[in-house]
């Protein structure tokens, strides 16, 4: 299957050649190998046993090249890592070593933070520019440099199209499946986690199928920062004894240790006259296809709301997605800028932003998630109340995405653009 470039390989493009070494992080089945097999001269591939037993007995054979040498799912022999680490210190000359992994270490397991020799890059699932289906009008990057004065734009993709996607999943090798097949691949993705993959990374799970019941009512609760009493109850209804609040804290510790779990922190500027913001994160898996599949629902029941499932806000659980699925594509563009990305939310729920993404140079683009095409002026005041805010040193963009069909400014400045024109 010919290889489909990410948004990750420009940053690559531009980083590698300057690092010693690179490791890919993210979720089974995201992408990382087949991106680093792009550059890699050599791999060793460790959840084959024979190669890793290779690198246990013979770890001193990665400083032989060639370079750029590939070590995929390195987690699974961790001591690894701080050879790679050695070798750098060796000799730092860039681009030597990718190491790809689809999880993080075991509590406990004592490696070198990396610091200064292994710079960390996640992938993620592809994100809408990635999938190709329109082709983006307006860049993640001109709105944090303040470059969009005036826009325009026209998509026919509608909110079908963007359902059809969230069910679709941005999985290189499952979205293009027949639509049986891909489904059964979703449904089955997170329970070969709980059952097979976090035992082979070293972790135990008493009760695997207790966790993908607390995972699946997480997934219902997307986009929401609903408690976690509310979500652990939601997951065990009718049950008199609830799972321990240790328990919950170990299912949360895994599912993230797997990047699963991608909660979205709240927003905490470093100078700003901002006062009584919340810090509880927004939850979102990694992706909404998950959140959709394990929830059995379908398309034309998400859309004609005989499936729709109540928020703990109240809001429809289509509108939830279709965030989700902008968190997601956002986080992606925002990796390849160096920024960051939060939301905003005060206290008693006076003032909410679904996303804030700030650059290193304290820019921010603030972005409402709706999906009617012609945003109104109640949609729009949180934005405007945040300008207000913001000192006059750093730019601010605020933007509407939406599932409309135009893109344009508003008389208030507000720029109005549909996810499909939005790229990185």
């Amino acid at each position: 299957m010919a290889y489909t470039r990410r948004v990750l390989d420009d940053l690559l493009d531009e980083m590698f050649p300057h690092m010693a070494a690179v490791a890919i992080q993210g979720a089974k089945g995201v992408g990382k190998s087949a991106t680093a097999l792009q550059r890699a001269q050599k791999s060793y591939e460790l959840q084959d046993p024979a190669q890793r037993a290779l690198l246990e007995a013979q770890p001193h054979q990665i400083d032989s090249g060639p370079f750029p040498l590939l070590i995929d799912e390195w987690q699974l022999y961790p001591p690894i890592w701080d050879f790679v680490k050695t070798s750098v210190d060796r000799d730092p000359a860039g681009g030597r070593f990718l190491l790809a992994g689809s999880a993080d270490v075991p509590p406990g397991t004592r490696i070198h933070s990396g610091a200064g020799r292994i710079d960390r890059f996640t992938m993620r699932p592809m994100s809408w520019a990635e999938r190709r289906v329109a082709e983006p009008v307006v860049s993640l990057a001109q709105l944090l440099r303040g470059d969009v004065d005036s826009v325009e734009g026209e998509t026919a993709v509608g909110l079908e199209d963007y359902v059809h996607e969230i069910f679709r999943s941005g999985f290189p090798g499952i979205r293009d499946l027949p639509e049986r097949v891909r489904a059964e691949r979703l449904t089955s993705y997170v329970e070969l986690i709980a059952h097979k993959e976090i035992p082979e990374q070293g972790s135990m799970v008493r009760n695997p199928d207790l966790m993908l019941s607390w995972l699946r009512a997480y997934g219902a609760a997307s986009s929401t920062d609903a408690s976690y009493e509310k979500i652990r109850d939601a997951a065990t209804p009718g049950r008199e004894v609830k799972p321990r609040k240790a328990t919950v804290q170990h299912y949360r510790e895994l599912l993230s240790r797997t990047f699963i779990l991608e909660p979205l922190p709240a927003w905490t500027p470093s100078i700003s006259p901002l006062r009584e913001l919340t810090q509880s994160p927004k939850h979102h898996l990694l992706d909404p296809a998950l959140a959709a599949h394990m929830e059995g629902v379908d398309p034309d029941g998400l859309l004609s709301g005989t499936a729709s499932i109540l928020t703990p806000d109240g809001s429809t659980w289509l509108g939830m997605l279709f965030e989700s699925l902008v968190v997601q594509s956002v986080r992606v563009y925002a990796q390849a800028v160096g920024a960051k990305v939060r939301h905003l939310r005060t206290a008693r729920g006076r003032q909410e932003i679904d996303i804030i993404v700030e650059d290193r140079w304290r820019n921010v683009v603030a972005i409402e998630v709706k999906l009617a095409a012609a945003p109104r002026d109640e949609d729009v005041k949180h934005l405007n109340w945040l300008q207000s805010k913001i000192d006059g040193h750093r730019k601010i963009a605020r933007v509407v995405i939406n599932a409309g069909d135009y893109a344009y400014r508003r008389a208030d400045g507000v720029l109005v653009l549909p996810l499909a024109l939005l790229g990185p």
